[in-house]
Formats: C-alpha cells, structure tokens, sequence
C-alpha cells in the first residue's frame, strides 16, 4: 500500500481544515462600529508662509497720546514712578466726605452722556526715537478733595497698568545717557477727556498717594476749572446681592443697549450687575458689618479691556461704592468673577475723615 508523500499529505489537511472552518459560525470579535470612527479625510495641504503684514493703522486714542507726548511738555514717566514708590502709604491731610446719600445734584446718573463723561481714561505712555512705542490705559474719575497742589484735581484709578509699563523695555533702559539724542525716550502720563475731536489731554503732575497692594494709585492732574466733576464716594460697603452699575469700556463701535460715545473713539456704558460678596487678602470670604478686612469685592458681570480703574456705583443710591480692576476665576463651580476693591479703601488716604466724624 502505498503511503502519500508528506507534500500530499500537508494539502489534504489543509483542504479539510478549510472545509472545517468553513462551515462553522464565526466567533463574535470585539470589533470598532464605523459610526465611532469618521470617513477621515487626507489633510489640507499646508498654507503658504504669509510675507509680515505691516501693524493695522494707530487706534485714535493711541494717536492722540502719542502727539501729545510729542508737543508738549510734561511730567516723565521715570518721576511718576518715583511719586509712586515714594507716595506708597502716604496719608493726605485732607478729609474726604462721607456722600453714602448724594444729593440728586452729586448722585451718578444713568444712561446719559454726561454721568459717562464724568469717568476719564488714564493713559501711561513711553515712545523712543525709532517711533516704538508702548501705551497702557485704564479709567479713572475723580475724588471730592483738594490736590496738595494748589488748583489741582486729584483722580483716582488702579495701579496694575502702570506697574506693566514700568517693565516695559522702554523705560529700563537706564544705560543710555540723556544727552544722547538718539536714545531719547519721550514718556508721560494723561488723563483723557471727552469725546471725538472735543477730546483733550492733560498731562498728570505727580502721584500724591498710592496702596500698591490694594492696586490703588491718586494721580494729581492740573484741569481746568469745571472741567471734570468728582463722584461721591459712600465709606459703608454695601451687602451681598445689592444692584449695582458698573461703568464698562469698549474700544470697538457699539451701538444701543445703553452704549455712548466716550473717550475718543471709545464707547462708554453703564452696565448693571450685582455684588457677589467680598474677600480679604488672603482670599477668605468676608462679611460686611463685622471687624474682618473687606479687601476685595465680586461683583457680576466681568468688565471689559480698559475699564479697570472705573466706578461701581450703589443703583440705589448713586454713591460709588467701589472700583473695579478686573476679573478673576473665584472658583471652579463660580467661574470668572468682577473683582474690585470697596470705596473704604480709598478713604484710607485721608487722615482727617476719621477724626472729623468721630467728633
């Protein structure tokens, strides 16, 4: 008998075994549904490398600032910053009223051009031979209590932009001497008026006082006489829930909805929102009406670009019950909160307030 060859032999399993499988039902695989997995398509090719484009054309204000600089004389940057160290912690001899319930001659006003007129925007600006330049604004207004300069005003506005460009490059270049023309810094710090063409800038004189840690700086600006009209400041905060107006800033065209022209080409709004409660310095929360420290306040909503250093007015009221520096995350359930200092701490500046209501 004849045996196959181990070659014949190998086929014929292998015939069989394919048989085999063949009628057997196939095993359920863990297999990807098609609907998890999208028909991907190849990428896009890669966009062609752009040449530079040249910076969009100077915003108003910025324009104006920079002419400013460049016509008239004023305070440099360098003693500003010297008035700011200097001034840290100074106490004025001065007393700043308690205007909890203006009069409907001082209360703030809303809705109309004139209340948004009575918030200016400060502007801190340095700007070297080769025309770069670098411009930090915030909003300010000012307070019911004489300059240490005779016929001075005094405004009041946060600190933090003019912390950021005391680290511009601009300024810490110390190296070059001053006779050298060609590394002339031209730097200086204004206050903004009006709206359109009406606006004007006047160069600020000093810094009288200033709380860094409570961001809080007193510019002194000389003005015209009537040209600005200080807010009333209430020392009492006010509680947890109670309707506020916040006066908010937008560098683009906006129109309706309480929307005003303000400063230049800026739009200018009194936005309503509420206080969420206030915090001290280490974060903690804190009540009204008990001896801890109400460093900070939360307010709603969150402001826009450039209205730090702006008012928050009691609605009720119309007293300033605080001033905005801007927005924080308070926590990860809250969110991003408005996050503001209350008007007693202003009031820290003046020594005689407390004497005078104690009598």
């Amino acid at each position: 008998m004849l045996r196959p060859r181990c070659s014949q032999l190998n086929r014929v399993q292998r015939l069989a075994r394919r048989s085999y499988f063949s009628q057997t039902k196939p095993t359920n695989l863990a297999t990807v549904s098609p609907s998890i997995i999208p028909n991907a398509e190849p990428p896009p090719p890669p966009k062609p490398v752009q040449p530079f484009a040249p910076q969009s054309k100077t915003p108003y204000l910025d324009g104006q600032v920079l002419q400013a600089l460049a016509r008239q004389p004023q305070t440099s940057l360098r003693d500003i910053i010297g008035h700011y160290l200097d001034e840290t912690g100074n106490v004025l001899d001065v007393a700043l009223p308690y205007e909890s319930r203006p009069s409907n001659e001082r209360k703030v006003m809303f809705g109309d051009n004139a209340s948004s007129r009575e918030v200016v925007t400060i502007a801190h600006c340095a700007q070297d031979e080769k025309k770069q330049h670098k411009i930090t604004v915030s909003s300010g207004f000012a307070l019911n209590f004489p300059s240490p300069a005779e016929g001075e005003t005094l405004v009041v506005t946060c600190a933090h932009t003019l912390e950021e460009i005391r680290q511009s490059p601009l300024l810490r270049m110390k190296e070059f001497p001053p006779s050298d023309p060609s590394h002339h810094v031209a730097t200086g710090t204004f206050v903004c008026i009006g709206s359109g063409d009406s606006m004007k800038l006047y160069p600020a004189t000093g810094i009288v006082s200033a709380l860094p840690r409570s961001d809080v700086v007193i510019i002194s600006c000389k003005l015209p006489k009537d040209t600005l009209k200080s807010l009333p400041l209430s020392p009492y905060p006010v509680p947890a829930g109670r309707k506020i107006r916040a006066h908010f800033v937008s560098q683009e065209p906006t129109y309706g909805n309480g929307w005003v022209p303000w400063i230049g080409d800026t739009w200018g709004k009194w936005t309503q929102g509420m206080v969420l409660g206030y915090r001290d310095f280490a974060g903690q929360e804190t009540q009204p009406g008990t001896y801890d420290a109400l460093s900070h306040m939360l307010f709603t909503p969150f402001p826009t670009a450039g209205s730090s250093g702006g008012p928050i007015v009691d609605e009720e009221s119309g007293a300033v019950v605080g001033m905005m520096l801007g927005s924080r995350m308070d926590n990860q359930v809250a969110g991003v909160r408005g996050w503001g200092i209350p008007s007693e701490t202003i009031f820290e500046v003046s020594v005689l307030l407390s004497a005078l209501n104690c009598m």
